[in-house]
């Protein structure tokens, strides 16, 4: 929700004037690219000007590098993601090549199921994937884990209710948002 008021706007407004130059300085030496800086630069105060209550922060300069460094760490897994289905697409000898929007589709798709694991134990992040992606029987998945069936059960329970609360805090947040 944008601020309305004028008071809020001219604070927002001095924000922007004080620090734009510092912070896309600031992102410039980590990325080495003054493009991609003033790009992110660009993301992380239209992520303040859409945050209620960022009229009046105490520490400025703090705030935007956090949002700024929440960016990076996005674009850094975003583009992990993107270097792995890409290796994945040439290890299988992809015969037909994806249109660009086709790959667009696929690595948000990968995204939102990597955010969606977020905080997800690691066996049984693994355990879901073997089983969801991989199409492995438990006791294939047993036998990679080194594990009993009855634990690969569990993990996999684990991880589907895991992806269910965080969909439903989803839906919830978005709703709320409104």
């Amino acid at each position: 929700m944008l601020p309305c008021d004028s008071a809020s706007n001219a604070r927002l407004e001095a924000l922007y004037l004080s620090h734009h130059a510092w912070l896309r300085g600031w992102l410039w030496r980590r990325l080495g690219c003054p493009e991609r800086a003033a790009d992110f630069a660009h993301e992380t105060f239209f992520r303040v000007l859409t945050r209620p209550g960022t009229e009046t922060l105490e520490q400025p300069r703090a705030f935007l590098t956090c949002i700024a460094t929440h960016l990076l760490i996005d674009d850094s897994r975003r583009a992990r993601i993107e270097r792995a289905w890409r290796e994945t697409q040439a290890a299988v000898g992809q015969v037909a090549v994806p249109s660009a929007e086709q790959v667009v589709e696929f690595i948000d798709a990968l995204e939102r199921i990597a955010r969606l694991l977020q905080g997800l134990g690691e066996r049984p992040r693994k355990a879901l994937l073997m089983y969801r992606l991989d199409g492995m029987s438990q006791a294939d998945i047993a036998a990679e884990l080194g594990v009993s069936v009855s634990m690969v059960k569990k993990y996999v329970a684990q991880g589907l209710v895991h992806c269910h609360r965080a969909l439903c805090n989803a839906k919830h947040n978005s709703i709320a948002a409104l």
